[in-house]
């Protein structure tokens, strides 16, 4: 169970950011998580929406260049030492981790994690061997 994350190309200039984020936020559709890796003249910006077809849309019709990954979410408990077991479960499994990054929320007392990974059906399974709560699109998307 995979969810879609929208990478947008963001060139590295004063109000860029804001005016992607606007386009999101003008068409109604919320940030649930977020990540950019830049360099000295562009960035990646890494989202996670609530509405990523719609999403995927508006920043299109408005010239940004945009497209759909497949990753992982997972839910853990807001305990020290959690991520490092999950971590764990993929390190035994001899899955690579591509990159990742995380969000708590208030709603469920849980921290959520978002994970890139060379192959997502072995991750999956390997979660599943060891009880990790992989979360699908609507729990993510509606939180």
């Amino acid at each position: 169970m995979t969810i879609d994350q929208l990478s947008v190309f963001v060139e590295n200039s004063p109000g860029r950011l804001a005016e992607i984020t606007g386009i999101l936020g003008d068409a109604g559709i919320d940030l649930r998580a977020m990540s950019i890796a830049d360099t000295k003249d562009f960035g990646i910006l890494r989202v996670i929406v609530s509405e990523p077809v719609r999403a995927l849309e508006v920043l299109r019709a408005a010239d940004c260049v945009v497209s759909v990954t497949p990753v992982l979410a997972v839910s853990i408990e807001d305990a020290p030492g959690s991520l490092s077991r999950v971590l764990r479960v993929l390190a035994d499994a001899g899955i690579s981790i591509e990159y990742i990054y995380a969000f708590i929320t208030r709603k469920t007392g849980n921290a959520y994690v978002i994970f890139r990974v060379e192959d997502n059906e072995r991750a999956i399974d390997a979660f599943a061997a060891h009880g990790v709560n992989t979360v699908g699109a609507a729990e993510i998307y509606e939180l």
